[in-house]
């Protein structure tokens, strides 16, 4: 296929991670500014209804409740690094990229640190404002530093 085969639309499509990721990030925003009585059953919904099938977005639902399960610790963890910042003051779209990104680089140990850290920043630019990327790499690149494992090879 050479580049006048292929249209506008196909150059842009995210990839089916980046799919996941930001379906991820939008559960993880909307249970911020309403927090679901269910979770169970508000992750299922939220999944069965986005725009593809929910077995396509199960990397989404993995991210999904491995920040749910490990919510407390990766709170912390951002408390830790944002230095200068009451965690109430963060973004709510900010804090769900960090939450998400922050438990891929904790617990995902088949993702490279270097690609999370470079969705993220993706994330905020996409979904945030302009000083959002700078704020989410700087956090980013803190947790980076303290990581025990290759930046740019998943561990596992």
């Amino acid at each position: 296929m050479t580049d006048e085969d292929t249209t506008p639309a196909e150059e842009k499509a995210p990839s089916k991670r980046r799919q996941n990721r930001i379906a991820a990030m939008q559960f993880l925003y909307s249970m911020e500014m309403n927090p679901p009585n269910d979770m169970k059953t508000a992750v299922r919904l939220f999944f069965e209804n986005q725009d593809k099938p929910r077995e396509y977005y199960a990397f989404g639902e993995e991210l999904v409740w491995g920040c749910v399960n490990n919510l407390a610790e990766v709170d912390q963890v951002i408390q830790n690094h944002a230095l200068n910042w009451s965690f109430s003051r963060i973004a709510k779209v900010d804090l769900a990229i960090l939450r998400l990104a922050i438990h891929e680089l904790l617990h995902r140990r088949d993702i490279p640190p270097i690609v999370t850290i470079n969705e993220a920043i993706d994330l905020s630019k996409d979904f945030s404002g302009p000083e959002a990327r700078r704020f989410v790499n700087g956090i980013l690149d803190k947790l980076k530093g303290e990581l025990q494992r290759p930046l740019r090879t998943a561990a596992e």
